[in-house]
């Protein structure tokens, strides 16, 4: 799991940072409502802890903004201001939960994890689609133009993943992080081996190719509507 933490007390920052990573949460921190709105909109993320009362701004608007943009990830808002009517404004804006301070680090970690689970849950019956691709998951299924595309758990797993944040760059970082588990060797070619072997069994003999290469990033998985233009980098 991957969150975005936006905070701008820098020793409240690395404490929570700390206590988030050791419960095996990945951090991206920004300490400003400028770097956090940057990170939101390049980055993938499963969480998004905002604290509300920023520098440069507040984490409401923030939101708000994100939202606007399209940003669906789910939010967690990190207040002294404890209010009803702040509660209410941080609901209003986008949010999904609120916090607030003083706070139990182990409160913190069950809301993101509970968060995180909400939009991996899929309601009972549905599937991922993209082009004539269809992965269910119940069934833990794949097809493409109706037939069926045998695939390692493994595979199975970072297609899903691909599926779930399609015409999204996603980085090797976060494919390895929700494949293989926080602490595996990023650097690893894993990734890219597991990729290439989706690549021939879910590409190479249909059109149009649907996993694409983010040079020096990682992966995209999304229907540009043609064949691609010669090899892609694997």
């Amino acid at each position: 799991m991957r969150i975005l933490f936006v905070e701008d007390d820098a020793i409240a920052r690395e404490y929570i940072q700390q206590g988030l990573e050791k419960s095996k949460i990945a951090v991206d921190v920004a300490p400003d409502v400028a770097t956090g709105s940057e990170l939101a909109t390049t980055q993938i993320y499963d969480v998004l802890v905002l604290d509300v009362m920023l520098a440069d701004g507040d984490g409401f608007a923030l939101l708000q903004d994100l939202r606007l943009s399209g940003i669906q990830t789910p939010a967690l808002f990190l207040s002294a201001r404890g209010a009803v009517a702040d509660r209410v404004q941080g609901l209003k804006v986008g949010g999904d939960d609120y916090l607030p301070k003083p706070f139990a680090l182990a409160e913190l970690v069950a809301r993101i994890q509970a968060l995180a689970r909400r939009r991996w849950e899929l309601p009972a019956g549905e599937k991922l689609r993209v082009a004539d691709l269809e992965m269910d998951l119940g069934a833990r299924r794949v097809t493409r133009a109706g037939r069926l595309i045998d695939l390692s758990p493994r595979q199975f797993d970072l297609l899903e993943c691909l599926l779930r944040n399609q015409s999204h760059a996603v980085s090797r970082s976060m494919l390895t992080e929700n494949v293989w588990g926080h602490g595996f060797e990023s650097r690893s070619n894993a990734i890219d081996v597991q990729i290439n072997y989706l690549r021939r069994k879910m590409d190479r003999d249909f059109e149009p190719k649907l996993v694409h290469t983010v040079k020096g990033f990682g992966y995209i998985l999304e229907d540009r509507g043609s064949p691609c233009d010669g090899p892609e980098e694997a």
